[in-house]
């Protein structure tokens, strides 16, 4: 989801809770707080010696023992406001950093919306080789091969 996106989303669902689940159903507790809105800028070669660069604007999520906190959606609004000064613009996607026994950064896959909240769902990031071709990987399609449904790294396969 880019950030326009949940901008627009915000803007045309205030005064709803602001709730955020985890690609596995569970829900990150409401007490959260949101404790930084970053520009993530990340300059690299991938595997075929091709350079890239990414953009993110980063949502770092943190849940503290303060269990009555709640974030509804107009200030959920409001952080992303007070965020215009280190983002380049409101085309780049949001990904949410959250801490879980190891810290994950997510990308966002959907929303829902429900009598009183926005629901942002998460989904896990994946690593991938960007330049299969070069590195002698047979085109496959990943997700797949991560439910374990892909025969290419089975024994006596070479990958």
């Amino acid at each position: 989801m880019k950030l326009s996106e949940l901008k627009s989303l915000l803007a045309e669902n205030a005064d709803r809770h602001f709730r955020i689940r985890l690609p596995d159903g569970d829900a990150i507790p409401q007490s959260f707080h949101v404790t930084e809105i970053g520009h993530v800028r990340k300059t690299f070669l991938d595997c075929g010696g091709t350079r890239r660069e990414t953009e993110t604007c980063q949502l770092q999520i943190w849940v503290g023992e303060d269990y009555d906190h709640r974030i509804e959606t107009g200030k959920m609004a409001g952080i992303l406001e007070a965020g215009k000064s280190v983002l380049p613009n409101d085309s780049v996607p949001v990904e949410i950093e959250y801490e879980d026994r190891i810290i994950s950064q997510y990308t966002i896959s959907s929303h829902e919306i429900t009598g009183d909240a926005v629901i942002l769902a998460l989904a896990h990031k994946h690593t991938e080789c960007l330049a299969p071709e070069l590195c002698g990987l047979p085109s496959i399609n990943r997700l797949p091969a991560l439910a374990g449904k892909s025969t290419c790294c089975a024994p006596g396969q070479t990958c």
